[in-house]
């Protein structure tokens, strides 16, 4: 079975890690995918991937920090696609780990830009297209950083906290409109991210894991598409953990 025939799905965020492997499984599973990042040549390689495997992708660059190529990037998906039943917005950085008196204010600007006021925008657009169309799904990616605390990390969890607020009010909103809005939240995944964050010393995270190893990007997209499915059709508000038990 191809569970997304005849559906688009936008992804941010999607040039490498979970982002990446949510476009794939999306196009393997029969979407037509529009797939954003604000680097290039990864989202050509990765274009090409798709397009090699018999999919169809749109890749077009987007800074979702900047809303006017937000707009531009939802409307060059509907252009080409004709509408748009799957958003996952993914797009998100990590922060430079510091207490709270030490986090200048520039950095705390640009973790929110990206993952909390980038995402809302994403959803102001995205959703504007499903109200036309009179359906849609939205997933957004928190963290297990949304549910619980992280040292050094303020800035970070405060963006993935908000987004699960954000999440569950826009659920509230649409209920009603036929348009689904879910979040998931990775623990400690095998992904570039997670090198930066560790300085390449993967081992410092997976002691962090009650299950012993890291998640895989896959692990993730499997998630999502089943959150975006029409056998997840009955879950709206969701915020659900895939991080081997982490956050409890």
């Amino acid at each position: 079975m191809r569970r997304f025939n005849g559906k688009v799905a936008f992804i941010t965020g999607a040039a490498s890690g979970i982002g990446r492997a949510a476009a794939i499984a999306f196009a393997r599973e029969g979407a037509r995918v529009a797939i954003t990042d604000r680097t290039e040549a990864p989202l050509e390689q990765l274009r090409a991937v798709i397009e090699g495997d018999g999919g169809e992708a749109l890749a077009i660059r987007c800074d979702v920090s900047v809303p006017e190529e937000v707009e531009a990037a939802v409307i060059r998906a509907v252009e080409r696609f004709g509408r748009l039943d799957c958003a996952f917005n993914n797009a998100g950085v990590e922060n430079k780990a510091a207490p709270v008196h030490e986090i200048a204010l520039e950095e705390w600007d640009r973790i929110l830009d990206i993952n909390l006021r980038g995402t809302f925008v994403c959803m102001q657009h995205e959703i504007g297209q499903m109200l036309r169309q009179g359906s849609g799904v939205v997933v957004n990616t928190s963290s297990g950083a949304g549910v619980r605390g992280v040292a050094g990390g303020a800035s970070y969890a405060a963006s993935k906290h908000a987004l699960i607020g954000l999440t569950k009010s826009a659920a509230l909103d649409y209920a009603k409109a036929n348009i689904r809005v879910n979040a998931v939240l990775p623990g400690n995944i095998e992904t570039p991210m997670m090198d930066r964050f560790t300085g390449g010393d993967i081992q410092k995270a997976i002691d962090l894991e009650p299950v012993g190893r890291l998640g895989k990007p896959e692990e993730i997209a499997e998630a999502v598409l089943w959150m975006c499915s029409d056998l997840g059709a009955f879950v709206t508000g969701a915020s659900i953990s895939v991080d081997g038990a982490w956050s409890l």
